[in-house]
């Protein structure tokens, strides 16, 4: 199978988690993309879904699921996501497609956190996928130094603003041994709305894509 393969057969495993009824929270990225297609053949099921980007709203349109505001949903059953990196504690470091901060919104609204990728974003330590910190523009610089005396390498992600009108840090050279404390520490820095880091609130079920087939860590 190829990565690609891989990202749509974990996708698709993840439909047996959508239950009847109610509103569900979906990610951001190519394996995401995967399950918005997918949902796409049970859209009956559900009642309609919030989006962490603008780019899976208008995938979600296309498809013909209803799109619903995080603030009139309430508590969601599920969100489905992928991530740049996983480990087998459910630690995510996501982000690189630039939604973290409305990822991490809707992960904490939700009640079961689902995650889906393939085989090769299951690593040992967190931290060889540059790190992204979302940042309000006028703060950059300052964050910028409070990371590097961090021990980290932030590279400003060139022409690129996030859907909340902000900018992005990505960080390098971060050895992430204890997320939890990387991810509180890096979100004190004032002028940082948050980091790409999902240690606080991890996912609660890892679903693989395999060469062969899926494979589930809870």
């Amino acid at each position: 199978m190829t990565p690609d393969e891989m990202k749509k057969a974990a996708a698709f495993a993840a439909l047996e988690y959508v239950g009847s009824g109610g509103i569900i929270g979906v990610g951001t990225g190519s394996t995401a993309n995967h399950f918005v297609d997918a949902l796409a053949t049970i859209k009956g099921r559900i009642d309609g879904a919030v989006a962490s980007s603008n780019a899976t709203a208008e995938r979600l349109k296309k498809n013909g699921i209803p799109i619903v505001d995080l603030n009139a949903a309430g508590t969601l059953k599920l969100y489905v996501d992928g991530a740049d990196e996983a480990t087998k504690h459910l630690h995510l470091l996501k982000g690189g497609g630039g939604a973290l901060t409305r990822e991490k919104i809707i992960a904490a609204a939700s009640d079961i956190f689902v995650c889906i990728a393939d085989e090769s974003k299951l690593v040992d330590v967190l931290g060889r996928f540059p790190l992204p910190v979302e940042v309000i523009p006028m703060a950059r610089s300052y964050v910028a130094r409070e990371i590097v005396r961090l021990g980290g390498e932030p590279v400003f992600r060139q022409d690129f603003v996030t859907d909340n009108g902000n900018v992005i840090l990505d960080v390098y050279n971060l050895e992430i041994l204890n997320p939890v404390e990387t991810e509180q520490t890096l979100n004190q820095i004032t002028g940082t709305v948050t980091n790409g880091l999902f240690a606080q609130r991890p996912a609660d079920v890892l679903i693989l894509g395999t060469g062969a087939g899926t494979r589930t860590l809870k």
